[in-house]
C-alpha cells in the first residue's frame, strides 16, 4: 500500500532572484486606501433559528427599535427566536461617491443557530471616527443550510449582502490637485526602492522619483500631465525586482512554503531516526554506494538509504531534500523540526516565518 505523505510543500518562486513586473504590484499609493466600517444591527425573518431568551442584547434591542415605531413592550415579554444580532462590517473603496454600492457582511453575535432566509434591517456602518458613512439592509445570503438538526452545510451563522450596502458620505482625498505623491513598498527592500526609482525616472523621463528609503518613494507630478495620468503610467512601468528568499511554515496544517532553488549548506543533523548529511563538494562519502543513490527528477541524485540522506551541497536543494524526505516516509512534524534545526544551524541561508 502506498504511504501518503501528510506534508504540503509549495515551492513557489521565492528564491533571490529577478523578476519581471509592474510598480503597481510593488508599491502602494499612500493615501489610496480602502476604509473599514462596523456596525451593529438585526436579523429578522428567521424560521425559529434566531437568538433564545438568553440574548438579552437581541431582545433590547428589539424592544428600542419598536419603540421607535410607537410600540412599547417590555423586553422580557419578547420570546420570539426569529431575530438574531448581528455585527456587520463593510469596506469602503477609495474614490467611492454617495450611491455607490459596497458589499455588506454579516456574522451573528448571540446563539442564534442560522441566519438562512433572513433580512437586515437597516443599520448604519460607521467608521473609526464615529461618523456614518454607509447604510446596510436587505435579505442576507448564507451560501448554505441548516438541515434541522440532520446536518449544516457551510457556516450559517454568518452571511453576505451583495451590493447590500449604500454610501451615504464620502472621504475626501482630492488627488488631482496633489502635485506630488509617496509610493509605499509592499515589502521593505533598498534594492527594490532603487529599481523603481530608476525604473521610474526612465520611463516617465526626468527626476520624478526618489526613494526615501528602503519602503518610500517621493513622486513629483511632470507639469505636462495631470496626476491620474502620470500615476497611470508610473503604475504600469515594469521592474527588474528582486524577491529574496523565504520559508514559511504553518505548523498547524504541515504545510511549507519555499522558494524551490534555497540551497542547504554542509550540514549534519540526526532527528529521530533520520540522518541528513550535507557534505562539502569533493568530500567522499563512503556510506552512500551506487544502491541508494536516487534520481530526484530535477538532474539531482540523492544518496538515500533506510533512513539516511546524503547529497553533496551543490545538489541539495530545500525542494530536493523535502522530496528525500518523502520517500523516508518522514512525518509533516519531522520534516518541519529538520528545517527549522537547519535554520539555527546556519544551513539555510534564508528568512524563517512560522505562522
Amino acid at each position: 500500500m502506498k504511504r501518503i505523505f501528510g506534508l504540503c510543500l509549495l515551492f513557489a518562486t521565492l528564491c533571490d532572484s529577478l523578476f519581471a513586473t509592474r510598480v503597481k504590484d510593488l508599491a502602494n499609493i499612500v493615501g489610496v486606501r480602502d476604509n473599514q466600517l462596523i456596525g451593529y444591527g438585526l436579523v429578522v425573518g428567521l424560521n425559529g433559528t434566531g437568538d433564545g431568551s438568553t440574548s438579552v442584547f437581541t431582545t433590547q434591542s428589539l424592544s428600542n427599535l419598536l419603540a421607535t415605531v410607537n410600540v412599547k413592550i417590555d423586553p422580557k415579554d419578547i420570546k420570539s427566536k426569529n431575530i438574531a444580532a448581528v455585527m456587520v462590517t463593510a469596506t469602503i473603496p477609495p474614490f467611492s461617491r454617495q450611491g455607490d454600492k459596497v458589499d455588506v457582511y454579516v456574522s451573528s453575535i448571540g446563539d442564534a443557530k442560522s441566519l438562512e432566509g433572513g433580512t437586515l434591517l437597516l443599520t448604519a456602518l460607521k467608521g473609526v471616527d464615529g461618523r456614518i458613512y454607509a447604510l446596510g439592509q436587505g435579505t442576507i445570503s448564507t451560501g448554505g443550510f441548516n438541515a434541522g438538526g440532520k446536518g449544516q452545510k457551510n457556516h450559517v451563522t454568518s452571511a453576505t449582502l451583495r451590493n447590500g450596502g449604500l454610501i451615504e458620505r464620502e472621504i475626501p482625498f482630492n488627488i488631482a490637485q496633489k502635485d506630488g505623491v509617496m509610493l509605499s513598498l509592499k515589502q521593505a527592500n533598498f534594492q527594490n526602492a532603487i529599481k523603481i526609482q530608476n525604473a521610474i525616472n526612465k520611463g516617465i523621463g526626468g527626476s520624478v522619483a526618489f526613494a526615501e528609503d528602503s519602503r518610500t518613494l517621493k513622486l513629483l507630478k511632470p507639469e505636462t500631465q495631470s496626476m491620474v495620468e502620470f500615476l497611470a503610467k508610473v503604475q504600469n512601468i515594469v521592474v527588474e525586482a528582486e524577491k529574496e528568499n523565504k520559508i514559511v511554515i504553518d505548523e498547524k496544517t504541515g504545510t511549507v512554503v519555499a522558494g524551490a532553488d534555497i540551497k542547504i549548506e554542509p550540514v549534519v543533523i540526526t532527528h529521530g531516526d533520520i540522518t541528513i548529511k550535507v557534505r562539502a563538494d569533493g568530500a567522499k562519502e563512503p556510506e552512500a554506494d551506487g544502491k541508494n543513490i536516487v534520481d530526484m527528477g530535477d538532474g539531482t541524485k540523492v544518496g538515500i538509504a533506510s533512513n539516511i540522506v546524503s547529497s553533496p551541497a551543490s545538489q541539495m536543494t530545500l525542494s530536493t531534500l523535502m522530496r528525500a524526505l518523502q520517500k523516508l516516509g518522514a512525518k509533516p512534524r519531522d520534516v518541519i523540526s529538520i528545517i527549522e534545526a537547519m535554520k539555527s544551524a546556519g544551513a539555510i541561508r534564508a528568512d524563517l516565518e512560522i505562522i
